[in-house]
């Protein structure tokens, strides 16, 4: 299978929140509609499109987990510095993420924390 480009899809209960959210810690928006808001993440632009739920849910023919009790999956995104690191758990925090770790040492030269967004999507940020 040769593919062209990979994206994420997530559900989401307020694109406003979600935008004003992922604006707040700089991320570039692609844009939005009504029925979702879209952001590029990393160098490689990497897209993530955050869906109302009541759109994608039927789309995708199944049950969107309640990211209150479950994880989906878990994206990772590096800093270049535990300062770096610690700025952006302030930045999570300021624009409404919630931190659900601390920034820590962990592992072998590993530095970093777990957020979740405004509809509990989960982000490890970490510098190693």
């Amino acid at each position: 299978m040769k593919t062209k480009k990979i994206w994420a899809n997530f559900s989401v209960t307020d694109l406003e929140r979600t935008t004003k959210f992922y604006k707040e810690l700089g991320f570039k928006h692609n844009g939005a509609s009504e029925q979702l808001t879209s952001f590029f993440f990393g160098d490689e632009n990497f897209i993530i499109h955050f869906f109302l739920k009541d759109v994608l849910e039927p789309a995708i023919k199944g049950s969107i987990i309640d990211t209150t009790t479950g994880n989906e999956i878990i994206f990772t995104v590096s800093a270049d510095s535990r300062e770096e690191v610690d700025h952006w758990a302030k930045e999570i925090q300021q624009a409404g993420g919630t931190l659900v770790s601390q920034p820590e040492v962990f592992g072998d030269n590993y530095y970093g924390f777990v957020f979740a967004d405004p509809d509990g999507h989960k982000f490890n940020v970490f510098q190693m």
